[in-house]
């Protein structure tokens, strides 16, 4: 099993829009999510820095299923428009793991 983390900088106006947006996710986008075999899927918020993280056997695989699903791609658009210009276009570079306690 892998576990994935990433950051995402919202911006500062578009916090509020953002947290109400993951109070409703799309039926569609947590069906794609589970199809793509990720599981404890978690984003926590500081202050207007989103930290994600995720478990999933292959996230090549999981990202590749995301990817192609087409309300995925919907709601990815539509989160496009929360994040900071400094997020690359390719979505959040994952996150080093730096230390881990079983």
């Amino acid at each position: 099993m892998s576990r994935e983390a990433f950051a995402l900088e919202i911006r500062p106006d578009k916090v509020t829009d953002y947290v109400e947006a993951h109070r409703q996710v799309w039926p569609e986008v947590l069906e794609a999510t589970k199809r793509a075999g990720m599981r404890n899927f978690t984003i926590f918020l500081h202050n207007n820095i989103a930290f994600g993280y995720f478990e999933c056997d292959d996230p090549v695989e999981a990202n590749a299923v995301l990817a192609a699903d087409p309300d995925c791609i919907r709601w990815e658009d539509w989160m496009a428009e929360f994040l900071s210009d400094r997020v690359p276009a390719d979505g959040a570079p994952a996150l080093p793991e730096i230390f881990r306690l079983d």
